[in-house]
């Protein structure tokens, strides 16, 4: 799913989307989600995404190096 744009979506939809996306599924041998956050809370690290100030792809690309 691709992420609401911050021009076009209100906070509240972009922090919906956060939650949405990083829900654990609790089947961690299939997931993976919480290897790439490293045990850190989603909506804290894509807290820029969510007040409007970058953007999703750029918080991800920062997490995941």
């Amino acid at each position: 799913m691709t992420p609401p744009s911050i021009e076009t979506s209100t906070k509240e939809e972009r922090m919906n989307y956060v939650r949405d996306e990083w829900e654990c599924i609790h089947n961690c041998e299939l997931c993976g989600k919480c290897h790439i956050l490293k045990g850190r809370d989603a909506e804290e690290l894509y807290i820029d995404y969510i007040e409007g100030k970058r953007s999703y792809i750029d918080i991800t690309l920062e997490i995941r190096k």
